[in-house]
């Protein structure tokens, strides 16, 4: 008895997912046209700017960058939108009687069918055409582009099988909070790159095509270019080289299958070996200091590393806090003061603290009741703040120096630094308390509706505010700069800016317990609006 086939039958199930997600809805049905509309007309777009390249003498180097960056995008898809294809979670089929072989075909076949792959194909034939020369060249780019789009296809398939678990849970879903942020981030640097050969020419490219041309896909398309140039065992070495990765990939994907469908999911399945084990690790509280200090510090922590919103709001700040010093040092433009910014990005974290507990937050006013509890409580939460800031910002301030060379500066940048972070904790402990507002847990949006204002007044009123108490510090680094003798006193900027930035820290926490302590209900009011 043979088995029937059951590609065709996943080809029709993907056309029929495609389908009858499309019934769902109107709007649905509209954004799905509308984003194939100007997918489509982008890959034209691509497929008409790449053959214009045809000839270029830099050709080559363009599009192996662009295939590798393609390759890039479809590794990192399954991550950040895990939700966009219901096929890419297998466990979906665990039930049924298939082997791993033939799923993965079944798989790999459907998965070819979607505007991705269509995209993809699209730029993997521009870019043969552009670097073809040839019959043999064309021949061989047919080879070129189905290997390139297995790879891709298939290496989109393995990561998602290997990360099935994730991607189902709640980190899956905070991978897909963070996913805006890395497409603004690599905006930026895509930004950065087109300056950079808008003023030095693609010829600028040539060093990093020569290590990408032996990366899949790229390898493939490198090949092509090869057999152009008549290299012929190099264009095999190549072809070779993606085939095998593609081999490797399936390979992969085909084990991770069996894996999923074979062993039970131990998310289902507690262990009472393993719970006890976690109930009795303490883990970062055996560093932390004890008392209800210690504990605030812990659950704030937490927070970053496990909420959502806030965790996509800590790695904004570290991330644009970095950019900007350094890519300004790197095009030569900067200055060791931009380092500040990433005291600047930092403290903001402090702005709106009770906000991140949301309704959870009476849990927390249960606790105070005194000002002085309501000062340990604000203390903690800026030491754990601090825990991470204070040697972020000091990275960032000796990265930036070392890429411009202006040790001398070091000592000012620092001091500023840390006063400007100081200023921002005390200004944010207390618009913390005389500013509250609640922070939405679904969606995007950062501030419940109806209290935009409120959200407005606490950030970019403590800004100002912060860059007040700054001034005397800033003075001082001026007056230091343009005096005659001032370049050798400059070193005291640094224990100035440190003893200042801590004293404001503690003054601002001071004045703001009293006002939390009295603002209890207001505050949780606030904050449990969302």
């Amino acid at each position: 008895m043979t088995t029937p086939a059951i590609t065709p039958v996943f080809v029709r199930l993907k056309l029929s997912l495609l389908r009858n997600g499309l019934r769902q809805s109107g709007g649905r049905k509209a954004a799905y046209i509308t984003s194939a509309v100007f997918a489509l007309l982008f890959a034209a777009l691509q497929l008409i700017g790449l053959i214009a390249l045809r000839g270029h003498a830099h050709a080559e180097s363009v599009v192996v960058l662009a295939v590798a960056v393609l390759g890039l995008g479809w590794a990192v898809m399954p991550l950040f939108f895990p939700s966009g294809d219901e096929t890419l979670d297998p466990t979906r089929l665990v039930m049924l009687p298939l082997r791993p072989r033939p799923l993965v075909r079944a798989l790999l076949t459907a998965s070819l069918v979607g505007i991705g792959p269509l995209f993809t194909l699209c730029l993997l034939v521009g870019s043969v055409i552009a670097v073809a020369r040839g019959g043999a060249a064309f021949a061989v780019g047919v080879l070129a582009v189905v290997l390139a789009l297995l790879v891709c296809v298939a290496l989109a398939r393995a990561v998602a099988a290997a990360n099935v678990r994730l991607l189902t849970s709640r980190k899956g879903r905070d991978l897909a909070v963070l996913s805006g942020l890395v497409i603004a981030i690599g905006a930026q640097v895509v930004n950065f790159g087109a300056q950079r050969l808008g003023a030095s020419g693609l010829g600028e490219l040539d060093p990093v095509a020569e290590v990408l041309r032996w990366v899949p896909p790229a390898s493939a398309i490198w090949a092509v270019h090869a057999v152009s140039e008549g290299s012929y065992g190099l264009a095999l070495a190549q072809l070779a080289l993606t085939a095998g990765a593609l081999v490797a990939l399936l390979a992969l994907w085909s084990r991770h299958l069996t894996r999923l469908m074979t062993s039970p999911d131990g998310s289902t399945l507690p262990s009472a070996e393993s719970a006890a084990r976690k109930r009795s690790s303490t883990g970062l509280g055996k560093l932390l200091p004890a008392g209800r200090t210690g504990t605030v510090m812990e659950r704030n922590l937490r927070y970053v590393w496990r909420d959502p919103k806030t965790k996509a709001a800590w790695v904004t700040s570290l991330a644009i806090g970095l950019i900007v010093p350094v890519f300004n040092a790197w095009q030569g433009t900067g200055s060791v003061y931009f380092a500040c910014f990433a005291a600047g990005m930092l403290g903001i974290q402090m702005y709106n603290q009770f906000g991140q507990d949301t309704s959870a937050f009476w849990m927390v006013a249960m606790t105070i009741a005194s000002s002085r509890d309501a000062y340990v409580e604000l203390r903690a939460r800026a030491y754990a703040l601090l825990l991470i800031t204070l040697p972020y910002a000091t990275l960032v301030t000796v990265v930036t120096t070392a890429m411009l060379g202006d040790w001398r500066r070091l000592p000012e940048a620092l001091g500023l630094s840390f006063a400007l972070l100081g200023a921002m904790l005390a200004t944010g402990a207390w618009t913390s308390a005389r500013f509250p507002y609640s922070i939405p847990q679904e969606g995007y949006k950062n501030v419940a509706p109806g209290q935009t204002g409120l959200a407005w007044i606490s950030i970019f009123g403590g800004m100002m505010a912060a860059a007040l108490l700054c001034a005397p510090v800033i003075a001082l680094t001026i007056w230091l700069n343009v005096s005659a003798d001032g370049d050798a006193w400059t070193w005291l900027l640094l224990p100035v800016g440190t003893a200042y930035g801590a004293a404001l820290t503690a003054a601002g926490l001071k004045l703001a317990a009293p006002r939390t302590a009295r603002r209890l209900p207001e505050i949780l009011a606030a904050v449990s609006k969302g």
